[in-house]
């Protein structure tokens, strides 16, 4: 389950190195097989032969864009709602002999305890700073009722202490319920999530982050192919350096601007590194081919 909730975050970060990785290991697949050369030597321009290749990075960063903008909010958010629900059944896992446990705002002691029958209680409560209040009982059992937890007490006594008087009731039943109230989580719409970027510098960065590495496939083509659109007879083969370089140059932009980044900076950035990769892929390869 936990898994499940982890799998957008790994599908995001690990699909624009992929995606660059298998770019880049198919150009030079097909430059060193010579598949470019008899491309080019039938008139087919570099330029064109990208033009696929781009469309499928345009496919790829759309798919990282619903990921990040909406498949990293829900899954968050469904992992807080699983963590603050095992939370609230961890608090109510009542163990017999155990001392200093709390249902609710009360501390209870359980002696013997059958699933959710127990026998022997003893509950302590401090409403006031001079007021506390012990509830004993020979039995009781655990109710849960439209989502509300309660513990219903048998033939028991209670007292109340005060500074000037202590007062004693018997009773022939007693329901206690869960003041603390389990907190249902509530889920917000991906636009009310990402609203928060309005006011919040660190929902701002991360949004920003998303964007840029979600744009990674279609901005980083041009970039791959200049290193990698290869003449096998003059150029080695250095695809695992253009990987790594240009993986790390992108994710190092990326992380700038989930430090100090804003809307101008990431249209700047993206702006930047898309020129540059179309000035990298006219000088090394498509003025030639």
């Amino acid at each position: 389950m936990l898994y499940s909730y982890s799998i957008p975050d790994i599908v995001f970060y690990t699909l624009p190195l992929s995606f660059i990785a298998s770019l880049a290991n198919t150009l030079i697949k097909l430059s060193t097989d010579n598949e470019l050369i008899a491309l080019y030597a039938l008139g087919l321009k570099a330029k064109k032969v990208l033009r696929s290749l781009l469309f499928l990075g345009f496919l790829f960063s759309v798919l990282l864009l619903v990921i990040s903008l909406f498949g990293i909010p829900i899954s968050k958010q469904s992992y807080n709602s699983f963590k603050e629900s095992k939370k609230s059944e961890a608090k109510l896992n009542i163990i017999a002999g155990k001392l200093g446990q709390k249902f609710g705002n009360y501390y209870i002691y359980v002696k013997e305890k059958k699933e959710n029958n127990f026998h022997n209680i003893v509950i302590y409560n401090q409403t006031k700073k001079d007021e506390e209040q012990f509830f004993s009982a020979q039995k009781g059992n655990l109710n849960k009722k439209n989502g509300t937890t309660s513990l219903l007490l048998h033939d028991g006594y209670g007292y109340t202490y005060t500074k000037d008087k202590l007062q004693q009731a018997k009773y022939k039943t007693l329901e206690v319920y869960d003041q603390s109230k389990n907190r249902n989580y509530y889920f917000k719409s991906v636009f009310e999530f990402w609203e928060i970027a309005k006011t919040d510098e660190r929902t701002l960065h991360r949004l920003l982050f998303y964007i840029f590495v979600s744009l990674i496939p279609f901005i980083s083509v041009y970039m791959v192919a200049a290193y990698t659109m290869i003449n096998p007879r003059y150029q080695a083969n250095r695809s695992y350096i253009v990987i790594f370089s240009i993986t790390l140059f992108f994710y190092t932009i990326a992380s700038s601007l989930q430090k100090w980044g804003t809307f101008p900076l990431l249209a700047a950035s993206i702006l930047f590194t898309s020129i540059l990769g179309v000035w990298l892929f006219h000088k090394r390869v498509s003025r030639f081919f």
